[in-house]
C-alpha cells in the first residue's frame, strides 16, 4: 500500500479521499487543537490506523523526526501531501483591501515550510493544494515561487521535480459542491501528470437578479454525468431542530423571505423582493441560501451570522450535512460545535475530489496497473427531490429599511478601497 506524509492535516478532509483510494497515512501533522481531536475521536479511528498525529506546527519539527515518526526512511515516502494555509493566497482578501500581501504575508511561511520537508524527505510523489488565489490572474508569484523553488531544491538533491498544475472545479468531479481549488503535483524523476478530465457536468449560471432560480432541463445526449445535488448529498438527514442551528443577528428573520439558491441581492433593485440592499454592496454569500436541485455553494470556514449558505429549512447546517457535502466518508465525526466544525471542514478539500486524483496519481506516477477507476466517495444520485421551500412575507421589522438604495459604484471604489487609497495618499504626503 503506498504511503503518505501528511502536512497541515486539519480534518483530513484531503487524507480521506487518498485513504479511500489506497494511500496509508504514516503521519499527519497538525496544530489546530480542536481539527486534532477529530482525529484522534475513537470513531475515526479506522482511517488513522498505524498513522502518528501529531499536534505540532510544522517549523517546530525537524523532517528526520517527521522520517521516524512515519516509519519511513529519506526517499521512501509515496506521497507528500498537504495545503498549507491559503490566507495570504486568498481572494477574498483581496476583494476586501484591493491587494493582497501574499508571500510578504507571514502567513506565507507555511509554504516555505513544505517546500523544507518536501527537499529533505525527497518522497516519490508531492501534492499540494491550496486556493485560486495561489495562481490568481496577473498575481501568480505563489505559483512561480513554487516553480523557482522546485528548481533549487532538485540542483541540491538531484532529484527532478516537475511542476504539474490544474485549477479543479470539485463539481465536475461528482462533490455537490462549487469549490475551486488549484493542485500542484509533482514526480522526483520528472513524470508528468495528466489531470483526469472532468466527468460530471458543471451547473448552468443563475442569474440571481432576475427572481428565479430555476433550472433549464439537462439535455439527454450529454457525455458527462449530471452535477450532483444538494439534495443527493442532504436528502437523507431530517429536518433539524437543534437550537444551536438557527442563525442568529439582525438578519436572522430576513432569511425565510429568500428563495432557494439566492441570497441577499433578492432585496435589491434587480432582485425580486423588497429593496432592502443596494446591488451588490455585501458580501455575496450574505443570506446565501442552498438550492435542492444545485450543488452547494462553496462552504466557508468563518462564516458570520448572516454568511451562507444556509439550508433550505432556513438554518445553519449542522456537522454531519458539512461532511456530506464535502462528500467525507459516511460516519466520519467532527468535534466541536457548529463554527468548529465550519471551521474545520470549510478548509478541508473534498474527499471525492481527493479520491480521484489519489486513484490518478496511482496510475500515472507510481506505476500501478490495477488501479478501480470508480470514485465511491460521490453521492448517489436521487429521484425523489421535492419542490422548493415556500418563501414568508418579509417581517414587520424590516419595513422602515426598504428603500431606493444606491448600487456599489464598482470595482476599486467601495468604502474599503476609498479608505486604503486615502491611507496610501497620507503615507505618500508624509515622504
Amino acid at each position: 500500500m503506498p504511503t503518505t506524509i501528511s502536512l497541515f492535516t486539519g480534518a483530513g478532509g484531503l487524507d480521506l479521499g487518498l485513504h479511500t483510494a489506497g494511500f496509508e497515512a504514516r503521519i499527519a501533522i497538525e496544530c489546530d487543537r480542536i481539527a486534532v481531536e477529530t482525529l484522534r475521536h475513537p470513531k475515526n479511528a479506522k482511517w488513522w490506523e498505524d498513522c502518528a498525529i501529531v499536534d505540532k506546527p510544522i517549523e517546530a519539527l525537524t523532517s528526520k523526526e517527521i522520517l521516524k515518526k512515519a516509519r519511513l526512511r529519506k526517499c521512501e515516502a509515496d506521497l507528500l501531501v498537504g495545503g498549507p494555509p491559503c490566507q495570504p493566497f486568498s481572494k477574498s482578501g483581496y476583494w476586501h483591501t484591493g491587494d493582497a500581501r501574499r508571500l510578504q504575508d507571514p502567513r506565507a511561511q507555511t509554504l516555505r515550510e513544505y517546500l523544507r520537508v518536501l527537499e529533505e524527505t525527497l518522497p516519490k510523489v508531492f501534492l499540494l493544494e491550496n486556493v485560486p488565489g495561489l495562481a490568481f490572474s496577473q498575481k501568480d508569484e505563489g505559483l512561480e515561487y513554487l516553480r523557482r523553488s522546485l528548481e533549487e531544491v532538485n540542483r541540491r538533491s538531484g532529484a527532478n521535480y516537475q511542476i504539474s498544475a490544474a485549477q479543479l472545479n470539485a463539481v465536475e468531479y461528482g462533490v455537490p459542491q462549487l469549490r475551486e481549488r488549484v493542485i500542484v503535483i509533482g514526480h522526483r524523476e520528472g513524470k508528468t501528470f495528466k489531470f483526469p478530465a472532468p466527468t460530471h457536468m458543471k451547473p448552468p449560471h443563475v442569474d440571481m437578479a432576475n427572481g428565479s432560480a430555476e433550472l433549464p432541463g439537462l439535455p439527454f445526449d450529454f457525455v458527462l454525468q449530471p452535477f450532483t445535488t444538494a439534495w443527493d448529498a442532504l436528502a437523507e438527514f431530517i429536518r433539524q431542530d437543534d437550537e444551536e442551528l438557527k442563525p442568529r443577528g439582525k438578519w436572522a428573520d430576513l432569511l425565510p423571505t429568500i428563495p432557494e439558491g439566492h441570497n441577499y441581492l433578492y432585496h435589491t433593485n434587480r432582485g425580486g423582493g423588497a429593496q432592502i440592499f443596494g446591488w451588490r454592496r455585501r458580501y455575496w454569500s450574505m443570506l446565501l441560501k442552498l438550492a435542492k436541485n444545485r450543488p452547494s455553494w462553496t462552504l466557508t470556514a468563518q462564516p458570520g451570522p448572516a454568511i451562507g449558505p444556509f439550508h433550505w429549512e432556513n438554518r445553519r447546517l449542522s456537522a454531519a450535512e458539512l461532511c456530506a457535502l464535502q462528500t467525507f466518508p459516511r460516519g466520519y465525526h467532527i468535534v466541536g460545535n457548529v463554527m468548529q466544525a465550519h471551521k474545520q471542514v470549510g478548509n478541508a478539500v473534498p474527499s471525492a475530489l481527493a479520491e480521484v486524483l489519489g486513484l490518478e496519481i496511482r496510475r500515472q506516477l507510481l506505476g500501478e496497473r490495477r488501479v478501480p477507476r470508480k470514485v465511491t466517495l460521490i453521492p448517489a444520485k436521487r429521484d425523489d427531490m421535492p419542490p422548493p421551500e415556500p418563501v414568508a412575507p418579509l417581517p414587520e421589522k424590516y419595513f422602515d429599511l426598504v428603500d431606493d438604495h444606491a448600487d456599489h459604484p464598482g470595482e476599486g471604489k467601495g468604502p474599503g478601497a476609498m479608505r486604503r487609497a486615502r491611507r496610501e495618499a497620507g503615507d505618500a504626503a508624509f515622504q
